[in-house]
């Protein structure tokens, strides 16, 4: 993951970031110069498979010279089909920024999930959005890339990592040599990376070269290697996070899904230092029976993010993995915002907050109506500015000029800070409910709920019964070989939090549908209850 910014351009202005950031050499240029100076070590292992830095970098400027002989350059966008967690991801993106052109990845907007893949219609959206010059799959994704190669109106030119057929072009045919890293060139936008947002609709959230150029040039300035294990998709922020950790000499370790069991076996087997995970994925982590008889003495951080925690559960947390915890809150647009420290973690106050903006980040709780700076312990919008912010959303003005303005990064959350500078998060501004004549915020009960030993995990919303009264539903997903009672939790919440934050209905399942980063798809489980609960009052318990 991005490192933390220094101190130098803390208080600059985005726009003068922007130029400031243009010094940094390509970043791919970079990589490439770390990998060659220690071509027999393996800086990337796949499923318990090692690549070497020299085959790595031979595979990159190899596909680049297929792609440039195939008029890939400035300008051209680069459509990549790959399965997420492979050496195919990182190589097929290096190659084609190293030509100065745009990377799309097609394959699924899910930033937890690397199996998950967007349905074959959302795909060919993007593709013809995007205009892609080339679409590059790697081998279990050519039947894939054909069909919608075949489908778009102008057919793009199909390449794989391999002799696929006559019909895609070879990306590994070319001698390594034949291309030279000098000649590469830094485009406008390096990469797009798709989010599904609370429309439901994916977004293209653009990241710029100079953005990209400078987060490597930081860490390896930085200069502290790490055994990165990575089971969030490449596609998403982990790929920057393997981009930190290749360019300071560290390793990449990458596995297909989360599961506990082969985490834990990793740690040990590789060392790893460094972890980056769901708030669920690390309950189910300190929560494995394996936990007690294995070795987690070399890992240093372990990150988490995404939907809402318990500060009860992390606690546990801290108790099981020692004084490594951080938690991250952020945004695709906006980047990292803000960090709850290890030290932090030891008190149950502060870790139902998402910590404090580190230096080089700036934030603001505005007004949701008129924009007004609204003093600490008002809610209000979360409002950044980010040295490592998107660039804009791509081909979406009016939707960058909603959420960028004056340069502030409107995210569209809802917190306060207070007095010394925490951030406390109550959901999304399109999430609040009103109820009983006052506004509660999804985040407070769900942490509520949480804090049950019965819940796993939980997402709450507001739906409108037949009077058009909008009323609390929760769907809660039960911890291993639990029985949660519905009217237990009930009263749970309402000792927790107060009597108008009791939610009307509760919802048992075995999974909640997830967007980015993990968060709870409410607008999916908004729709589904409305159609399960407001057909008559008899749907709708008494709380």
């Amino acid at each position: 993951m991005p490192q933390l910014t220094d101190a130098l351009t803390a208080s600059l202005p985005r726009a003068e970031w922007r130029t400031w950031l243009q010094g940094n050499s390509h970043y791919v240029r970079q990589i490439l110069d770390a990998l060659g100076a220690n071509p027999l070590n393996a800086p990337l292992i796949c499923e318990d498979v090692p690549t070497t830095a020299g085959s790595l970098a031979d595979s990159v400027t190899s596909a680049a010279h297929a792609m440039r002989a195939q008029g890939v350059g400035l300008d051209s966008v680069v459509a990549v089909l790959t399965n997420a967690n492979t050496p195919a991801t990182l190589i097929l993106r290096w190659a084609a920024n190293l030509l100065g052109a745009t990377v799309v990845h097609l394959r699924g907007v899910n930033a937890v999930n690397p199996l998950d893949q967007l349905p074959l219609e959302l795909q060919l959206d993007i593709l013809t959005d995007v205009r892609a010059t080339l679409v590059a799959v790697d081998a279990d994704n050519v039947d894939r890339g054909r069909e919608l190669c075949d489908a778009l109106k102008t057919r793009p030119l199909l390449a794989g990592l391999g002799a696929f057929g006559p019909d895609i072009v070879d990306l590994t045919a070319a001698p390594a040599d034949a291309f030279d890293p000098e000649t590469a060139e830094t485009g406008d936008i390096a990469v797009v990376t798709y989010t599904s947002g609370s429309t439901g609709r994916p977004k293209g959230v653009s990241w710029s070269f100079a953005v990209k150029n400078d987060m490597v040039a930081t860490s390896a300035a930085r200069g502290v290697p790490a055994n990165c294990l990575v089971t969030a998709p490449l596609t998403h922020s982990s790929g920057f996070a393997a981009d930190d950790t290749v360019i300071t000499g560290g390793l990449v370790v990458l596995q297909s899904a989360f599961d506990a069991t082969r985490v834990l076996r990793a740690i040990g087997q590789y060392g790893i230092t460094r972890l980056v995970l769901s708030a669920p994925q690390v309950y189910a982590l300190t929560e494995h029976p394996a936990i007690g008889s294995t070795d987690l003495s070399t890992v240093r951080e372990l990150f988490y993010t995404g939907s809402a925690a318990s500060p009860d559960r992390i606690g546990k947390a801290v108790e099981v993995l020692g004084p490594v915890i951080m938690q991250v809150y952020g945004t695709s647009e906006s980047g990292l915002i803000s960090l709850l420290l290890p030290d932090d973690h030891r008190d149950p106050a502060l870790r139902a907050t998402v910590g404090r903006p580190p230096e080089g980040v700036r934030v603001t709780i505005r007004d949701t109506e008129d924009g007004r700076v609204l003093p600490p312990g008002e809610p209000g919008e979360v409002c950044v500015i980010s040295r490592w912010s998107m660039e804009r959303y791509w081909n979406e003005p009016e939707l960058t000029a909603r959420t960028v303005r004056d340069g502030w990064i409107h995210t569209g959350d809802i917190g306060h800070l207070d007095d010394a500078g925490y951030l406390h998060l109550h959901g999304r501004i399109a999430d609040v409910i009103k109820t009983n004549g006052i506004k509660v915020y999804p985040a407070s009960v769900e942490r509520a709920l949480l804090d049950h030993p019965a819940v796993a995990e939980a997402a709450v919303f507001g739906v409108e019964d037949v009077d058009r009264l909008e009323r609390i539903c929760a769907v809660i997903v039960a911890t291993p070989g639990a029985a949660p009672d519905a009217e237990e939790l009930r009263r749970h919440v309402g000792e927790r939090l107060t009597p108008n934050h009791v939610p009307a209905d509760i919802e048992l399942r075995t999974a909640l549908p997830v967007l980015a980063l993990g968060k709870p798809d409410r607008l999916r489980l908004r729709a589904e209850a409305r159609e399960r609960l407001a057909v008559t009052d008899a749907g709708w318990p008494v709380a």
